[in-house]
C-alpha cells in the first residue's frame, strides 16, 4: 500500500503546483481513499490564487494544498466504520479531507456511496451539487413559482437545475455568455446574458408580468447592483411593496438600505452543504442527529444528489469543460483565472502507482 500521496497546492504567486506528502493511515471514524477524480470549485478555491495574480511579484512562499470534493474507492476503513469497506466506490467531501489528491483521509459521515451508473468524475461534483441544494432548500421553493439564478457559474448552473426538479421556472443571468450557452444547453427554461439584454423587459415576459418568487445569488465579490437589479424584478404586492426570497449563496458583499428599501424582501443567507458539515464528532460518527427531527443533513443531501445523477435528473457531464491530470494542476488554475468565457467545471485525474 502506498505511504505517500501527491497533493494538488497554490503558492503564493497565486501557481498550482503539486506536493508530496507523507499519507496518514485512517483513524476512528475514518476512511482511506484512493482517489480517482477531484473537482476544481473556482470561486472558493482560487479567489486567493486570483489577488496573488493580480498583485505580481509575489513570492511563492509556502505552496497551500487545497480542494474539498473528490470521489474514488476505499482501500481501508478505520475503527468504528461499518458503512464502508475496501473497494467501495464513494463520493468524498470536506476541506482539509477530500482535496486534489491522488489519496485522502475522510471521515466516513463525509462519504457516501457511488451508485453503479455515476462515475467518478460526476461523483467529484457532490459537494458543490449540496450547496446549490442546499440554497434551494433555504429558499423554501413552491411548484410553479418563478426563479432567477444570478451566476451561472457551477454551483448556479446546479442550483438552477435543482430549481427545475423542484418544479420551479427558472431563469438564468451571467455576463458570460458562454455560460448562459452552458446552461441553455441543458435545458434551462430562460437566459439573460446581463450587459447585453434587458433584463427587465425578459424578466417580465418571463414571468408573464407577475415578478419572480425566489431568487439565488450565486457569485462572489461586489453584488449591489445584482441585489438592485432584483429589486427591479421581484414581485410586488398591491401596495406596492417588494416581495419573495433572495438566497445569496456566494461569497457576495452588498450594501442595501433595510425597511422601505427592501420592503418586505426576505435576504437568506445559505451557508454550505446543510447541517453536521463542520461538527467534528458528528462526520466521525461518534454523534448523531435523529433523523426524524432533522431530515436533510450534510450526509442525507450526499445521498440525494447522487440519487439524482444516477436518476440522470442532475445532469453534472455537461458542465465539465476541462479533464487534466493532476499534474497539469497549474494549467486548470491558469484557465480558471484567465479565461472564465471558456472554462466552467475542471475535474483533475488522479494517477497511482502500479
Amino acid at each position: 500500500m502506498a505511504t505517500q500521496r501527491v497533493i494538488g497546492a497554490v503558492d503564493g504567486t497565486g501557481h498550482g503546483c503539486v506536493l508530496t506528502q507523507d499519507l496518514p493511515p485512517p483513524g476512528e471514524g475514518e476512511v482511506l481513499v484512493k482517489v480517482h477524480a477531484s473537482l476544481i470549485s473556482p470561486g472558493t478555491e482560487l479567489s486567493g490564487a486570483k489577488k496573488a495574480r493580480a498583485n505580481a511579484g509575489g513570492q511563492p512562499g509556502i505552496p497551500r494544498p487545497f480542494g474539498y470534493q473528490n470521489a474514488g474507492e476505499v482501500l481501508e476503513a478505520g475503527s468504528g466504520v461499518t458503512e464502508f469497506k475496501p473497494g467501495d466506490r464513494v463520493a468524498c467531501m470536506g476541506g482539509g479531507y477530500a482535496q486534489h489528491a491522488n489519496y485522502a483521509v475522510v471521515p466516513k459521515n463525509l462519504c457516501a456511496h457511488l451508485p453503479d451508473n455515476v462515475t467518478y468524475e460526476q461523483g467529484a461534483y457532490a459537494h458543490l451539487a449540496m450547496t446549490s441544494l442546499n440554497a434551494i432548500r433555504r429558499g423554501q421553493p413552491e411548484l410553479g413559482e418563478y426563479l432567477v439564478v444570478v451566476g451561472l457559474g457551477l454551483v448556479g448552473q446546479m442550483a438552477a437545475r435543482i430549481g427545475q426538479i423542484a418544479g420551479m421556472y427558472v431563469m438564468g443571468w451571467d455576463m458570460v455568455r458562454f455560460r448562459c450557452e452552458a446552461a441553455r444547453n441543458w435545458g434551462i427554461d430562460g437566459v439573460t446574458v446581463i450587459g447585453e439584454e434587458d433584463y427587465e423587459a425578459k424578466a417580465k415576459e418571463f414571468t408573464r408580468g407577475y415578478g419572480f418568487d425566489m431568487a439565488v445569488v450565486a457569485f462572489g465579490g461586489e453584488g449591489t447592483k445584482a441585489l438592485d437589479a432584483l429589486r427591479k424584478v421581484m414581485k410586488v404586492t398591491p401596495d406596492t411593496h417588494l416581495v419573495g426570497r433572495i438566497c445569496l449563496v456566494g461569497g457576495v458583499t452588498t450594501q442595501c438600505a433595510w425597511g422601505a428599501g427592501l420592503g418586505n424582501l426576505d435576504l437568506r443567507s445559505c451557508a454550505r452543504t446543510g447541517p453536521g458539515y463542520h461538527d467534528v464528532p458528528w462526520e466521525h460518527g461518534k454523534v448523531e442527529y435523529p433523523r426524524v427531527f432533522m431530515r436533510w443533513t450534510t450526509r442525507t443531501n450526499m445521498d440525494f444528489v447522487l440519487r439524482l445523477m444516477s436518476e440522470k435528473r442532475l445532469d453534472v457531464e455537461s458542465l465539465t469543460t476541462h479533464r487534466l491530470p493532476l499534474e497539469r494542476i497549474d494549467e486548470a488554475v491558469t484557465a480558471h483565472i484567465e479565461h472564465p468565457d471558456q472554462t466552467l467545471g475542471t475535474v483533475l485525474l488522479m494517477s497511482h502507482e502500479g
